[in-house]
């Protein structure tokens, strides 16, 4: 199966009746400038479909993409070291929270998106912790790949799985917006 559509549909703060339309969700999570946004658009091979900047902290809506028709792919604010005030990125957690934990929506998975450089923050640890007591089921990228030797991404996938617990059932996707990197395999996760 292939992502052949793709289309921006709109964003939200809180509950909205877009949540239980009975569509699956696929979001993707992580901290500011962890690459999210050009993930989303690597993906579905629209390179302004969602908005990049490079500048951290942009996204502050929860922004729903229609793939296929079918389902949408759900890109969360990101969280961390965003450029806004100690209080706006609270909101921005308690926001990525409440999302992860609402029972509206029927079928949720998650892509976390990690820095390879940088590896698992305790938020990412939170976020995985939150999805284990929910039985959510996620995927883990190791995002940004082409900024590491192809000799060190054993170790860094290795040093990822450590670090966040996970067991060998959890795929860890090596990828690279820029080389395509683990396009193919995360496209065949997501779209089973």
């Amino acid at each position: 199966m292939q992502i052949k559509t793709a289309e921006f549909i709109k964003g939200i703060v809180g509950s909205d009746p877009i949540l239980s339309d009975g569509r699956a969700e696929i979001a993707f999570v992580g901290r500011s400038n962890v690459g999210k946004s050009s993930l989303i658009n690597s993906l579905t091979k629209r390179k302004n479909l969602v908005k990049v900047s490079s500048s951290p902290g942009r996204t502050k809506e929860i922004n729903f993409f229609l793939i296929n028709d079918e389902l949408y792919f759900v890109d969360l604010p990101g969280y961390g070291y965003a450029s806004v005030s100690q209080k706006e990125q609270e909101s921005i957690r308690e926001r990525i929270v409440w999302y992860l934990q609402t029972d509206e929506i029927e079928d949720k998975s998650v892509v976390i998106v990690l820095d390879i450089k940088v590896g698992v923050t305790d938020f990412d640890k939170q976020v995985i912790n939150i999805l284990r007591e929910l039985d959510i089921p996620y995927v883990l990228i190791a995002n940004k790949a082409d900024n590491v030797r192809a000799v060190d991404h054993k170790y860094a996938v290795q040093n990822i799985r450590n670090e966040s617990r996970t067991s060998p059932m959890i795929p860890i996707v090596l990828y690279s917006s820029k080389t395509g990197l683990g396009r193919n395999e995360l496209t065949s996760i997501l779209l089973k």
